[in-house]
């Protein structure tokens, strides 16, 4: 289901001034809301940039950097801990220690 923005219409001369903004999610169909659900206030849909997953998507990033494809493609993946950073996937050092140096 899409989600729509709304905001807060704060005078009834001039709707273009919108106080809080909020989101809903409601079916292609429905008809906008003209009411804030909680405090009854009137409303009106404002016009967003749609959000539009690419290559930099944060779906495609976390399929990207999966331990297994990061493996696949030949690098190494460290996790930091107390010690330093310990090897997650790859041909690296088990661990790499923290430096002393500050």
């Amino acid at each position: 289901m899409p989600t729509y923005v709304y905001g807060v219409i704060l005078s009834e001369e001039d709707d273009e001034a919108i106080g809080d903004v909020f989101e809903v999610e409601q079916g292609i169909r429905d008809q906008p809301l003209t009411q804030h659900p909680e405090t009854g206030q009137p409303v009106r849909r404002l016009l967003c940039a749609p959000y539009i997953a690419g290559i930099w998507s944060p779906m495609k990033m976390k399929k990207s950097m999966a331990d297994n494809t990061l493996a696949k493609r030949g690098f190494t993946k460290y996790v930091k801990t107390g010690d330093g950073y310990e090897k997650t996937v790859g041909k690296g050092p088990d661990l790499l220690p923290r430096s002393s140096g500050k």
